[in-house]
């Protein structure tokens, strides 16, 4: 099977329904969330329990700059010079964007796009585009309130060749008011995606630091872009943990790119309290992604799987396409909808520390 039809998306996802279809008893199988536990979008605080109905995406883009895929893959290509890789060697990145109109160029398209994911079966998207990187933030709000679509804003800096100049002199504390300001006016549901390449440089260290300290005072969680092929994954995961951060709060990305058939790195992270995010899923790279997420299940890491798709339009695909992969390779339905459905939301979901801000 390739992928599912609409319907079969719908029925997949679909909560109480799917679940009797199931045979499970929807009850026991719902996760439990902490007294005051809310998911913060831009513009409501959801209960939980409220996303229940459908998958919830946790890294996807609703708005980057024109140049943005020009910097990343030239980012990309010194880092795979630095590290010997031949000339002929490709940067990963998510699934390419289908010919045609730029929905990110364009508030009505990008508005169907959500609307059209939300009818295959997605509840809520979180859009991972942060400053420096070309995101719109009014943009994304525009969207947002168009489609319907419950969207989760992401806050923080993304890797050193995308951050604001003054990045780079900003003292450790200074950074921290930064991201509180961000957390705050937005407002934010999450930090991410935070990132490194594979060295993780000065700069880069400092801004985990702060990002750390921005979740001690928030409690947001946090989720990670790693380089390729993704060595930086436990060092990430050490740095916020110095800084306090709980790792159950935090999901290390792109670890689709760490082809490593042992999937050491993976469980370890795992092991630790850690998600492993595989989120660029739904496209041509999915075969060599299928035996990673199985190799976790069959360890008994469900808990810890995140699956979504960094894409720019096209949002259903990790649902639609590759779910069935994983399926027809032998998960089974109950898993696949408790990876995508309550995963994501247990991921999400925080006790605030400070209140919302921005009033719809």
């Amino acid at each position: 099977m390739a992928t599912f039809t609409r319907r079969e998306a719908l029925q997949w996802v679909g909560g109480t329904a799917a679940a009797a279809a199931l045979g499970l008893d929807a009850a026991a199988q719902a996760p439990s969330f902490p007294k005051g536990a809310v998911i913060r979008t831009l513009f409501k605080d959801y209960a939980p329990e409220e996303l229940a109905g459908g998958a919830t995406l946790f890294h996807e883009h609703l708005s980057l700059g024109p140049d943005f895929g020009d910097r990343f893959r030239a980012a990309s290509a010194a880092v795979l010079a630095a590290q010997g890789a031949p000339a002929t060697a490709r940067p990963a990145g998510p699934p390419p964007a289908p010919p045609g109109p730029d929905p990110m160029r364009d508030v009505g398209l990008m508005a169907e796009e959500l609307r059209s994911a939300q009818r295959d079966g997605v509840a809520c998207i979180v859009d991972a585009g942060l400053e420096g990187a070309g995101m719109d933030l009014e943009f994304i709000r525009a969207a947002a309130r168009q489609s319907g679509l419950p969207v989760v804003k992401a806050a923080g800096f993304y890797t050193e060749p995308f951050y604001p100049k003054e990045v780079a002199t900003m003292s450790e504390e200074a950074l921290v008011r930064a991201l509180l300001r961000q957390a705050d006016d937005y407002p934010a549901g999450a930090f991410g995606e935070i990132g490194s390449w594979d060295e993780i440089t000065a700069v880069e260290r400092k801004v985990f630091r702060a990002v750390g300290k921005a979740h001690l005072a928030t409690n947001l969680s946090v989720f990670t872009h790693t380089g390729i092929p993704g060595k930086s994954a436990l060092e990430q995961l050490d740095i916020l943990e110095d800084a306090g951060v709980d790792p159950k709060r935090v999901c290390i990305g792109h670890l689709g790119n760490l082809n490593d058939p042992n999937v050491y790195v993976h469980k370890t992270l795992c092991r630790r309290g850690a998600f492993v995010g595989f989120d660029r899923q739904g496209g041509g790279g999915d075969a060599a992604v299928v035996p990673l997420v199985l190799a976790l299940l069959d360890a008994g890491y469900a808990d810890h799987v995140l699956i979504s798709g960094d894409a720019s339009r096209g949002y259903a695909r990790p649902i639609t396409s590759f779910l069935p992969k994983l399926e027809a390779a032998g998960a089974d339905d109950a898993t696949l909808k408790h990876i995508t459905v309550d995963n994501s939301r247990r991921f999400l979901a925080f006790v605030p520390k400070r209140p919302r801000k921005t009033k719809a």
